[in-house]
């Protein structure tokens, strides 16, 4: 039986989703992957640091590559600048976050094999962190949403 193929769509989840000053807009989602991967751009002003708490996913790889700017990833508490063209695995369990230190937005492909979280994730989170109107978003329901989507929060760090 020949597979049907009338359901082929670029970008499927053609939306831009803002986190605050972040946007987020999926190119492939896990339904149109058959749960194999989801692939979301990034796009992060300039001088911003991420609302949301360093965590880590038990389920799945995230690979990010850069498209413009620089994003610095700490991961494992080790810190890695991104440029364009290059590329950073970020294992299974390895806490992490990024920010963008520049002087210059910064755009990157995110990677999650498998495709454990999608458009949902980024919508819930995005409502938290709207609500904050620039101050930081109430932890407690941040991390019911990253608990909820398969992600683990870190603990809060102690501000130096």
């Amino acid at each position: 039986m020949a597979r049907e193929t009338a359901d082929l769509h670029v970008n499927p989840a053609d939306e831009t989703i803002r986190l605050g000053p972040l946007a987020v807009r999926f190119l492939i989602t896990g339904e149109n992957s058959s749960g194999s991967i989801a692939a979301f751009e990034l796009a992060v002003p300039a001088a911003q640091r991420l609302a949301a708490p360093a965590h880590s996913h038990d389920h799945y790889e995230e690979t990010i590559y850069g498209i413009d700017g620089v994003l610095t990833w700490t991961v494992d508490g080790k810190r890695a600048d991104v440029e364009p063209g290059q590329a950073l695995c970020i294992p299974r369990g390895a806490v992490h976050r990024f920010d963008n230190n520049g002087e210059r937005d910064a755009k990157a492909l995110c990677v999650i094999t498998p495709a454990a979280i999608g458009p949902e994730y980024f919508r819930e989170s995005a409502e938290v962190i709207n609500a904050a109107a620039g101050g930081p978003p109430d932890r407690s329901r941040m991390v019911e949403i990253m608990l909820r989507h398969g992600l683990t929060p870190a603990p809060p760090r102690p501000e130096a």
